[in-house]
């Protein structure tokens, strides 16, 4: 079990890094004849550069947009660096397979650490307090999101209940034009959540904007009675969390945004609710809001943008990730040493690529 202090003690030590500092160290490692990451080695010999003599955090635009399809065809131990023992042990996660094939990524332990530290300091600076019981309300199975069992419980001394939720079975009867059928299979989920709740043992629940928006409708009791709730994901507009917010009832509304490949915690909300803004799990995840029509240049404070996640951990390098949503170009003025996000949504709806339960 990682202690508090250690989680805490982590967050400090991120927040400190240089970030020019933190890509050499990173790239160099993805970049090492010997102990590199193959896909990256490979990658090497089609580069117009070194990619060793990269300096500065901002010159990681030289790789171009990272292709996300090779995530859903590559073998994802070859994104990790042989520095790392081999045979690797422990988990691939999926992404939500919104667009097609899942993308797939391994996360060695630190990875998941790092990412459990963030997700403690945003429960300790949202208000949740330790040794609770929680109920995980979200995908699980092959989804990182289902690993909060660990960061509520081991992290933040929580018990936990659960139930499972199958993200991608609803967005196939999205896609079907089976509407009926995706509204039976979410009131089945709400109907397993509310029966938690009404025992009145949990404290907390985690679980996405869309299935709490539901709950909060056909269970307004169980809700109001939750002394918080944590939601994770894209469409959480400024009206709907004032509208969470007054159906809990005096109870905690926190956010994080994010997917497999990285999460930002959310800060509080400003101009009563208007701005919901998100930092990056910095130095290993930071984030970018750019032009539409030109993916390198940054937009302006205030001004919204898509959204463009790089990953710099030690063991996955993954640059200039276009996301498909888009945000605000958040100012975290002297406070961070990176710049936020705020008010993300999905860059556009379609009945292919549907957000169903996110």
């Amino acid at each position: 079990m990682t202690s508090a202090d250690a989680c805490d003690a982590l967050v400090d030590r991120c927040l400190a890094t240089d970030l020019d500092e933190w890509t050499r160290r990173v790239v160099r490692r993805h970049f090492d004849p010997r102990t590199g990451s193959p896909y990256w080695l490979r990658r090497a010999a089609d580069l117009d550069f070194d990619p060793r003599d990269l300096t500065r955090y901002d010159q990681l635009t030289a790789f171009g947009p990272f292709p996300v399809d090779v995530l859903r065809a590559q073998d994802p131990a070859d994104l990790v660096p042989l520095a790392v023992p081999r045979p690797l042990t422990g988990r691939v996660w999926d992404s939500g397979g919104t667009t097609g094939t899942p993308c797939r990524v391994f996360y060695t332990p630190r990875m998941l650490l790092h990412r459990g530290a963030w997700r403690r300091w945003s429960f300790v600076t949202e208000g949740f307090r330790p040794g609770r019981a929680w109920l995980q309300a979200t995908p699980t199975g092959p989804h990182l999101i289902g690993n909060g069992v660990w960061e509520s419980a081991d992290l933040h001394q929580g018990l936990v209940y659960a139930i499972d939720m199958d993200p991608r079975w609803v967005k196939s009867l999205i896609r079907a034009g089976r509407l009926a059928d995706a509204n039976d299979y979410s009131a089945h989920l709400v109907d397993q959540i509310a029966d938690v709740l009404r025992g009145g043992r949990v404290h907390y629940l985690t679980t996405t904007p869309a299935v709490f928006q539901i709950l909060a409708r056909r269970h307004p009791g169980p809700v109001a009675a939750l002394d918080g709730v944590r939601l994770s994901g894209t469409q959480i507009s400024p009206g709907m969390f004032r509208d969470f917010t007054k159906a809990l009832d005096g109870g905690i509304c926190g956010r994080s945004y994010g997917n497999t490949f990285g999460n930002a915690a959310g800060l509080p909300p400003e101009q009563e609710g208007e701005i919901l803004p998100y930092v990056p799990n910095y130095p290993q995840v930071t984030m970018s809001v750019v032009d539409r029509a030109d993916w390198s240049t940054t937009v302006g404070y205030g001004a919204t943008g898509q959204v463009r996640l790089t990953v710099l951990h030690d063991d996955l390098f993954l640059p200039n990730i276009l996301e498909r949503d888009q945000a605000l170009r958040y100012d975290t003025g002297a406070a961070w040493p990176c710049d936020g996000v705020a008010n993300v949504r999905p860059l556009q709806i379609t009945s292919t690529a549907p957000e169903g339960l996110y």
